[in-house]
């Protein structure tokens, strides 16, 4: 029975992991044993990342709702918790494009939200 010489699969298996770190810098582009260590250096931080961009936005939109809500004569905290009361589920991100792209509509969600 003729051995296995694993050739073609191989061969496929470096290129596809060549092929992911295209363009780095030095040796890691070229150098299979090192392309490894790379690629998984990049998908461990690719993995974080992701976390901290949510973490990262949403203290944007709350930075951008809080400085509304002042021009409109309260805090966010307050305005937060007088939306919650009233029964109005707007997310942050939402109450943030309002307060970006019509002023006007966010100052009438804060009357509505201050108003008990």
């Amino acid at each position: 029975m003729p051995r296995v010489k694993r050739g073609f699969k191989a061969r496929r298996r470096r290129n596809r992991v060549l092929k992911q770190v295209e363009g780095q810098f030095g040796g890691r582009k070229n150098r299979f044993r090192q392309a490894v260590e790379v690629l998984r250096h990049a998908w461990e931080y690719g993995y974080v990342s992701r976390k901290l961009k949510k973490r990262d936005f949403r203290k944007l939109w709350i930075t951008r709702i809080n400085a509304a809500a002042r021009m409109n004569g309260t805090s966010y905290s307050r305005l937060v918790n007088g939306l919650k009361k009233v029964g109005i589920e707007l997310n942050r991100k939402v109450l943030s494009e309002i307060a970006i792209h019509d002023p006007a509509s966010f100052g009438l969600v804060v009357k509505t939200a201050m108003a008990k």
